[in-house]
This record gives C-alpha cells, structure tokens and sequence, in this order.
C-alpha cells in the first residue's frame, strides 16, 4: 500500500509531501493542472523510462520518493533473488534525475537497476489509464485475464518445460534436416576428399619420418664417404684409433707395477677402448646399410609431395589436422550412410514430444474454459448493474497450433444490445461501454491477485449520471475488500464516493507556472464537489447536491 510521496523538483511541480490512506481515495483537478504529472512521477518510481526535460527548470536535480507498506506481500524472494535489502513491513522506493541525464534509483537506500524497480512496482501498484483500454485488442491480455482467473500457474509452468523440450527437439530435426541436405548435396566432392586422405597414408609423426628419409637418400653419397672415412680412422690395423688406444693402455699396464700412478690413466683408456669399439662398430654397420636407392628416394618425395598439396589445399599446417579432417569427413559420410535411421529415432522424439506438450495443454486448457465460465459468469454480474441491462460477454476459447502460451485462441466477445450479435470487444464496444467493461475486469482480477494499490486514471470517461455512481461503487467495493484504490476523476459522484480527496491545483508564482496537491477537508469537499456539479457559478442547489452526494 502506497503510504507516502514525495516529489522535488518534477515537471511543474515544486514540492509535494503528501500521505496516502488505504481504502478509497479520490483526486479531482481542473484539466491541466498537473494529475498527469503526478501519475507520471509515480511511474518513475515504477521503472518507467527517465526523461532528463521532466526535472523542472532551472533546476538540477528532481527526486520521487515513495513509502509503501509491503507486510503479507510475500516480496522477500523477489529481494533475494536481486540482492536487495528486506523489510517485511516498509519498502522505500526512490528515483533521482539529474540535469546531466543521469538517473539513479534505490530501494532501501541501497542502488537498484530499473529492472528490479519494474519487477517491485509491478507488485505494489497497477495504473490504470485510457491507453491500457487498447488492451483489449491483445489476444495475450485477454489470455491473461483467464490464466489470472484460472490460477493454473502450476499448469501453465508445467506445459511451458512440454513445450520447450518440444521446440528444442524439433529445433533439432531441423538442424539435423538441413545438415544432411547439404550434406548429400556435397556428397560426391566429401567422398572424393574422404578418399584423397585416406589413401594418403598419414600418421602422426609420418611427414617428419619421411622429410628425414629423402634428406638421407638425397645425400647418400656423401654419407657414405663421411662413413667410410670414419670407418678407416677408427678400425686402420695399426694406425687406427681403436688399435691405437689398446696399445697405449697396454703400455702403461706394463709400468703401473713400478709406477702405480698410471694404473687409473690404463684403466681410463681401456673404458675409452671399449666405447671406441663400440663406436666404430656402428660407423662400419651404417656404412655397409648405405646405398644410393632413387626409387626409394623418388616413393619418399612423392609421399611428401602429396602430404604438402594437402596441406595447401586444406589450408592447413600438420598431418594432425589432416587426419582431424579425415576423420570429421568419415563421420560426415557415417551420418548420411546411417541418415535414415537418425532421422527416424529424432522424428520420434519429436512426436512424443509433441505428445505429452499436447497433453499439458489439454490440461491448461481445462482450466482455462472452466475459468472462461467463472469470467463470463462474473463480468456479467458486474456490467448489468452499469448500466448494460442486455449486455452479453462471452470468452471465446477457440484451438491453436502449439505456442509458448499454451494452444488456445482468447477473444472477448461483447454486446450491449439483444439485437446485435457478440463481437470482439474492442471493434463494437463504445468508449464509455469499454471503460466499464476495463474496471469490471480490474475489479475482477484485484479479486483473483490481490493487487494492493489500484490507481484508476479517468477510468470514468464517456460515462455519467447513475452510471458513474455505480461505477464508484464499484471501486469502492474493491477498497473495501483490502485493496488501496485511487482514483483520478472529473465525476462528482465518484470523487463523493471517496474515504479521502485530494485536489490538484495550478497557481502562477514569481518562479513561473507550480502544481501541487493537498487533502480537502470535509467543508472544502463539499464546494469541490459542487463545482463539479455546477461550474465555477457555485449555487447553493450546488452545495446541497454535493452534501446529498457525500452521505451516499
């Protein structure tokens, strides 16, 4: 419930301090005097978009501020999920704009995105203005109002988990459709290519192998020659390194009785010996396996040849990605090969899918023509009274294909007249029959949700006399059952019918052109009232008419 405004610095206005009661409070104004700027600085607070031209000239900074009382909101999940500091019993809504452009907001005084103010002000208050009257021309209002009536949140949760499982599945038909489309369109090229790799022989390491190879056969003579010679130094009988090392330890073995200092220089010498021969063995091993081969050298340069053309002609740098290409393309080729049966295990998943989809939406469904009864049934009894004597509403639930929300076309269907048959509210009603056939419908749904603060914004236009009264009663009737309604009227009989009233006034100061609102009192009441009866010209039949209006 909306406790308390406060505006600084908006549009026309200067300040304004102002509480608010709960239960039925009325505001009256002449046109122009600023009822829409209040409307439009509560919608701030609200989340609505900030316009830096609405702050008041000359000044820099405007602020909006609202206390509401939130006890039995059930709002702390709401505050938990955006991180926000909870009061179960007190909510400060502020918003702040700056010459700049800048906006700021916060609850609690802590800062807030306008996406949390939207999600809050949408559970603390419900502005009701002659624009929201094109609502009726949106099939997804009037779903709403079925789904509120309904409470088939539990339902309608239920089939929108069928229903995405069911437009990813058949997302994935499609997908899958199309890649194997393209994919047998390319087919012949994809198998040429799957070959052409396949028949390449590549391995990981393999180009390295080869490269290495054709660099041996590509120098195989000097190889030999390199080897040949190293074989002679090593393994000459008498000049060569190995022979010659085995002497020389044999030499200083033959001293190290008289002269020990030499024992570990011979045994040094006889290791090096050993290793030579090793050494040389090896040299003579290669030397003998090395043969100018061209028709091996020539198999080796192909091999490498068709690797690197590959290369070139995959844009790639390796045999890995070569062999990644490889494989992706026989997997490519495995999929159209076994496309049949894929495409019939997904088309079966589609279809159950569809399914338990169809199934859930049978069930929501249920509750919705059920509650199109409750509706029909309930807006009736609202709208006779109103002055509609043979009006006929109908909620007209007619099926759809599959959609996000659920499978079933909405149409409210209306007619004043016995006459004329039940057509689309918003092409047959009149703008005072669509007036009472909105608030019929908010106070409905303020049953159904609880909605805690209504504000009616000329709901009253193209209505009059015995209509408005009844009309006040009823927004009456919906203050009397829990609810804070405001409304902002021109209609005596609906500002009488209000627990509080409110004026708003236009005065030219020194500053230039200020609005502001206060609380009538009881006397000044009954002189607002009669000059909405009368005029600016107040009769005394005026006044009395305006007493008569507020002991209703």
């Amino acid at each position: 419930m909306l406790q308390h405004l406060y505006i600084k610095n908006y549009a026309l206005i200067d300040e304004l301090d102002i509480d608010f009661p709960k239960g039925f409070s009325v505001i009256t104004g002449e046109t122009g005097a600023g009822k829409s700027i209040i409307l439009g600085a509560i919608g701030l607070l609200l989340g609505n978009r900030a316009d830096a031209k609405a702050i008041k000239p000359g000044e820099k900074k405007c602020v909006i501020e609202a206390q509401f009382n939130i006890s039995g909101y059930k709002l702390k999940e709401l505050f938990d999920e955006n991180d926000a500091d909870y009061d179960e019993n007190e909510c400060i809504i502020r918003r702040e704009l700056s010459a700049n452009g800048k906006s700021r907001a916060f609850v609690n005084d802590s800062p807030a995105p306008l996406l949390f103010l939207r999600s809050l002000g949408s559970s603390l208050v419900d502005i009701h203005s002659q624009h929201q009257n094109l609502l009726l021309q949106k099939e997804d209002f009037q779903l709403g109002v079925v789904d509120i009536i309904a409470h088939d949140s539990d339902a309608k949760d239920d089939y929108a988990k069928a229903f995405a499982i069911y437009k990813a599945d058949v997302r994935e038909l499609s997908d899958m459709e199309k890649k194997l489309e393209a994919a047998r369109q390319n087919e012949d090229f994809l198998r040429f290519q799957y070959n052409e790799l396949k028949s390449a022989d590549l391995s990981d390491g393999i180009q390295e192998e080869l490269e290495q190879e054709s660099a041996a056969l590509s120098h195989s003579e000097d190889i030999k020659s390199a080897l040949f010679k190293a074989d002679s130094l090593l393994n000459g009988d008498e000049t060569g390194v190995v022979a010659c090392t085995g002497m020389a330890a044999e030499a200083l073995h033959s001293i190290e009785g008289v002269f020990p200092k030499v024992k570990d220089l011979a045994v040094r010498l006889d290791t090096a010996r050993i290793e030579l021969e090793d050494i040389a063995a090896d040299v003579s091993s290669y030397s003998d396996n090395i043969d100018f081969n061209p028709a091996r050298l020539d198999e080796v340069n192909s091999h490498l040849d068709n690797i690197y053309s590959l290369e070139k002609k995959h844009h790639v740098e390796t045999v890995s990605e070569l062999i990644a290409l490889r494989d992706d393309m026989e997997k490519q080729l495995g999929g159209i090969d076994d496309s049949d049966e894929l495409m019939s295990e997904l088309r079966k998943k589609v279809a159950e899918a569809e399914a338990i989809c169809r199934k859930k939406g049978k069930a929501l469904s249920a509750l919705r023509k059920k509650a199109a009864k409750e509706t029909e049934k309930a807006m009736m009894s609202r709208l006779i009274p109103l002055g509609m004597p043979n009006v006929r509403f109908i909620v007209d639930i007619k099926e759809k294909e599959l959609s996000a929300d659920g499978q079933d076309n909405v149409v409210f269907l209306f007619s004043a007249n016995k006459s004329t048959e039940p057509q689309p509210v918003s092409e047959v009603a009149s703008g005072g029959e669509i007036a009472r056939v909105m608030l019929s419908l908010k106070a409905m749904i303020s049953g159904a949700v609880e909605l805690p603060t209504i504000i009616f914004d000329e709901i009253d236009t193209g209505v009059s006399g015995a209509i408005a009264s009844k009309m006040a009663q009823m927004m009456k009737e919906m203050a009397d059952a829990g609810r804070q309604v405001v409304s902002i009227t021109h209609l005596p009989q609906i500002a009488a019918m209000g627990e509080a009233h409110y004026k708003v006034e236009k005065s030219e100061t020194e500053k230039g052109t200020t609005s502001h609102m206060r609380r009538l009192t009881d006397e000044e009441r009954i002189r607002e009232i009669a000059g909405m009866l009368s005029g600016d010209n107040i009769s005394d039949a005026a006044l009395e008419n305006a007493k008569e209006l507020l002991k209703m």
